[in-house]
């Protein structure tokens, strides 16, 4: 709920929001469709990366190969 807080109380219309968290098994769940729907003026990556809690120390090479795919 903090992550729905901060972006009620922010604007960020013009901006891109690239969503990527560590979870226990729901993933992302609806999150991204939620900042969708809470930040309607901003661009939202809808490709955000979920890591297991599980393989956070072997993710490495996953989080590099997204990053790469989002050509910043």
């Amino acid at each position: 709920m903090p992550l729905y807080t901060f972006l009620e109380e922010y604007d960020f219309s013009g901006k891109t929001i690239i969503p990527f968290t560590v979870h226990g098994g729901s993933g992302f769940s609806r999150t991204i469709q939620t900042i969708q729907q809470l930040q309607p003026q901003a661009a939202v990556v809808e490709d955000g990366l979920a890591i297991s809690r599980n393989s956070v120390t072997e993710a490495e090479a996953s989080v590099r190969e997204w990053m790469d795919g989002l050509r910043l």
